[in-house]
């Protein structure tokens, strides 16, 4: 009997950048210690994917959809849909769903697009509290996890067609050239809530004593909500329809779990995960390696190289990199031994996310493909630079999705 074949998709989100001048013209993951890795680009094939097509901003939704597999351009809704499966809210035709951050401000405008990574119990009391003041008229609160929340907007006199931005691209931008504008008038009506919203959320958040606690703390306060990307509930064929697969998801980010929700994947909860530098990274692990068990798939999303590039932390970016080699790619390696899979590894960020801009960035991503069944190329070292002329070539959107399941591909 044949060896079941099993894929393990490690997503580094944010993990590629742009050549550094201060080193030299290299990146993070060029001088990253990451020998398992760079072991796998050894004994695989390496190229590139464009994740994000060029008329769509680079957003980790639309990225991520192109590495599932599927045609961003028509799937992507908006990262508030993906969110609201994530937490479970249902969403009825004429719904509306953004995604809603605790931001920070200072001196009008745009300090960070964390308010300082606030704690979800500090950003759940918030919360509460926005709830009761400003969600009315159809208009409905919903935690989600540390500063990434979920407003749903209920109703067919609410329009998602309008132009949002997102707070993590737009650091340092005053507050006022950054407000919500409809791009018909029919979304009139919809951005002229979210601005009022907006503008009163800061009546409440200034004297809030979750604040105060954090100024006196020396840390920064959350100073106004912040909607964007908005969205109806998308149409998506699961894995299990696309390929005759299964799949499990596992990731801090509530919108990769909404993904995995319309892809019909398993979400794995992992304990410590938090989407930062010091995630659960061998809780992760053995998250994977559970879930290997049971499914044909799985996707291990680790936000931390992006959580640093927004940081503009090249250090922080560089020890995220050396941690995912040392204490996530390791400790699944060692659970996978005695195992009778036959085990397909692929390795890739979604986007770019620059230390020296802090932004992301929809160039083509660095790819290894670590398959048994196919000859290594002359890849020895997986970065922006040493997978170019690799045999994956130029890969576009579901390309590799196509590339990696050609065994069950159709």
């Amino acid at each position: 009997m044949a060896s079941p074949v099993k894929y393990i998709i490690l997503l580094t989100d944010g993990a590629a950048d742009l050549p550094i001048e201060r080193m030299a013209g290299l990146t993070p993951l060029a001088v990253a210690r990451k020998p398992l890795i760079d072991a796998l680009a050894t004994a695989g094939r390496g190229g590139t994917l464009a994740t994000v097509p060029s008329h769509m901003s680079p957003d980790s939704a639309v990225a991520n959809l192109s590495v599932l597999g599927y045609d961003a351009a028509s799937a992507y809704q908006g990262r508030g849909v993906l969110e609201a499966a994530s937490l479970g809210v249902e969403l009825g035709p004429d719904d509306v769903a953004m995604r809603l951050n605790l931001i920070g401000i200072a001196d009008e405008c745009i300090a960070d697009h964390s308010s300082g990574h606030i704690s979800s119990e500090e950003a759940f009391a918030l919360l509460d509290d926005l709830r009761s003041e400003l969600a009315k008229d159809g208009v409905e609160f919903f935690p989600g996890n540390s500063y990434r929340h979920l407003v749903v907007l209920r109703g067919a006199r609410f329009d998602p067609r309008v132009d949002d931005w997102p707070p993590h691209d737009h650091v340092g931008k005053p507050i006022r050239e950054a407000r919500i504008t409809a791009r018909v008038p029919e979304a009139e009506y919809t951005a002229a809530v979210l601005n009022r919203i907006t503008t009163a959320s800061r009546s409440v958040l200034t004297n809030h004593p979750v604040n105060q606690a954090r100024i006196a703390r020396g840390k920064r306060p959350a100073g106004a909500v912040w909607f964007w990307a908005a969205g109806r509930k998308p149409a998506m064929r699961t894995l299990q329809e696309r390929y005759g697969i299964t799949g499990a998801i596992i990731s801090a980010v509530d919108l990769i779990h909404g993904l995995g929700v319309y892809a019909g994947m398993t979400s794995m909860v992992v304990e410590g995960a938090t989407g930062l530098h010091d995630t659960n990274y061998e809780g992760k692990a053995a998250a994977a390696l559970e879930a290997l068990e049971g499914h044909d798939l799985v996707y291990v999303h680790v936000e931390g190289p992006d959580e640093s590039g927004h940081a503009r932390d090249l250090g922080l970016k560089i020890h995220c990199l050396e941690s995912i080699d040392k204490r996530l790619v390791a400790k699944i390696q060692a659970g996978l031994e005695g195992k009778d899979w036959k085990v397909v590894w692929a390795v890739l960020p979604d986007h770019l996310t620059p230390v020296e801009r802090g932004d992301h960035v929809g160039s083509p991503v660095p790819v290894i493909i670590a398959d048994p069944d196919k000859p290594a190329d002359a890849v020895t070292c997986y970065s922006e630079v040493g997978v170019l002329g690799g045999a994956l070539g130029e890969m576009v959107g579901p390309e590799f999705m196509d590339e990696l399941l050609w065994r069950v591909r159709g």
